[in-house]
Parts: structure tokens; sequence; C-alpha cells
């Protein structure tokens, strides 16, 4: 078996897919890979996935960038999220963060607001129609804060300037941040989740300061291609979520910052068709387009 991951190895995403094969092979008494297949912003291995055979000897590490928000901010993919996979289970969110530099005159999210509100500040991203360029420009709608968009090729190089004071926001992963909120070099102001993080429970939640609803996670899961039987599609998914209810599973997921699920897939697909909804609604009013 093998899990095709749509990126290059080492992220977050790459990294969840690692963790979970050697323990789901041995569930499963046979070998699982990892394959990475980078290019496009994912499309390119999601698109291996949807064209294979749908037999369970094929799988793909699903990101939610790729999945419900390249849809709308390309052109065109070649893949159909909600017709060309069977979702399996979500393996797990990854929790966001909002950070800034300390000379910013803004430690919290109403502070920042109210700043913003006031003249532009510039926030930096891993890219153009990520979840974390999603969610500045969800706030941005929302408040009417004039926060300008940064994209970088990655979320480290976004933390390292504004670690440098090149740029005075960040949106990127918590497991990106931590250790500089926690050094005291960046302020984390917010993370847009329902609860706070355990990485940094003294971070408090966008709801919590005042911005309800306002959950955004970036999530990472396993897709089947089309027509995969469902009783493959419901062995997989309960021999993953014994898998991440292990210690060594959670342990693993803790640090790279990625609270674990392990849905059913009709529990997954309701997301995925929600997500879709909402991000378009996002990306229409933002004009976001990736060339």
């Amino acid at each position: 078996m093998r899990i095709i991951v749509p990126f290059a190895p080492g992220g977050v995403a790459d990294n969840s897919a690692r963790v979970v094969a050697e323990p789901l092979g041995a569930r499963l008494g046979q070998p699982v890979v990892v394959e990475n297949r980078p290019g496009a912003s994912g499309n390119i291995g999601t698109q291996a996935v949807a064209e294979s055979a749908p037999d369970g000897y094929t799988l793909l590490l699903g990101f939610d960038g790729t999945m419900v928000i390249n849809p709308h901010v390309f052109a065109k993919v070649p893949f159909d999220t909600l017709y060309d996979f069977e979702p399996v289970t979500k393996l797990g969110d990854a929790t966001l963060i909002l950070v800034a530099h300390p000379s910013l005159p803004a430690k919290n999210l109403n502070e920042l607001v109210a700043l913003a509100r006031t003249r532009p500040l510039a926030y930096g991203t891993s890219g153009t129609g990520g979840t974390p360029h999603l969610a500045g420009e969800l706030l941005r709608q929302r408040t009417g804060a004039k926060l300008e968009h940064v994209p970088y090729k990655g979320g480290g190089q976004a933390i390292t300037d504004v670690v440098g004071g090149q740029i005075p926001l960040v949106f990127t992963a918590i497991a990106t941040a931590q250790q500089y909120v926690r050094t005291g070099r960046l302020v984390g102001l917010a993370v847009p989740s329902a609860k706070r993080s355990p990485a940094l429970p003294d971070v408090p939640t966008f709801e919590e300061s005042g911005f309800a609803p306002f959950d955004v996670a970036s999530w990472v899961g396993i897709f089947a291609p089309a027509k995969t039987p469902p009783a493959i599609v419901e062995r997989l998914q309960k021999e993953l979520a014994q898998v991440l209810r292990t210690p060594f599973v959670k342990e693993r997921y803790g640090v790279l910052g990625i609270e674990p699920v392990g849905n059913t897939p009709r529990e997954f697909f309701q997301q995925v068709r929600d997500d879709l909804s909402r991000w378009e609604k996002v990306v229409k009013a933002a004009n976001i387009k990736v060339e």
C-alpha cells in the first residue's frame, strides 16, 4: 500500500502521513509506504490518486488547501474533490495562530483590529490561497481591518521575517511559531480555533476575543479514489481511528501541532463539502487567484 503525499518531504502534511504509515501497516499486516509527488500546490499528486485503481492500495494524504481551497483559487484543477474521491477519515486538525513582532503596539486580537482599522498592517503566510491566507482574509472581511497579505514560499520564511521585524504579523501553523512565542520573540495574539491549543494554552481563541464564530483549522485526512468498495473504506477508517488513539501517534501529532480526529467517512465528507462552500465565498469576495 502507498499513501501519496502531494507535497515535498518534511512539512506538516508529509509528517502527518509518515507518523501513521508504519502503525497502519502493522495493523493491516502489510507495508504502507509514503510517496511524495509535489507540484502545482498539491494538484499533481492529488490527480494521481484520483486516476488510480479504486482497490484500497493507493491512498491520498489530503490537505484542506488542496482539496477545498485550490478548486476556487485556480482557474482549473485536474480533479473534482466531491466526485473523484472517497473520504476515509480526517487524521487531524492543525491549529493556526496569529502572531506579532513584540514592537507592534497590539498585544491581543482586539488591539490589533483597532490598530489595523487606522492603518494598513502586513501579515505573512506560507503562500497565496492557503488556509492561513484565507483565515487572514476572513478576519479582514469580518472586521474591516486593513490587513495586507504578503505571501511567502513557506511558513518558515514568513516566521523568519516577522522575527526579524521585516513584517509585523504572520498567520501560520502553531508548530512553526510556538518556540518563538514561548521565548517572547513573538507575541501570540490568538488562535482561530474552537478551543485553546495545548501547545500554547495561554493564547486565547478568536471567539474568546469576541469574534465568534471563528473556527479555522488546517486539516489533513486520508482519501481513497472514487468507487473504492465501502468495505475497504470502512476497514481503513476503523484501523486509522485505532492508530490515532495510540500514545505514540498522539505524542508525535502533538509535536506537529495536530489534534488527532479519526472521524467517520460520512462525517469527513460533510466537512469537506461544507468547507468547499465556505471558502468559495471568501475567495470570491477577495478575488483571490493563483496563476
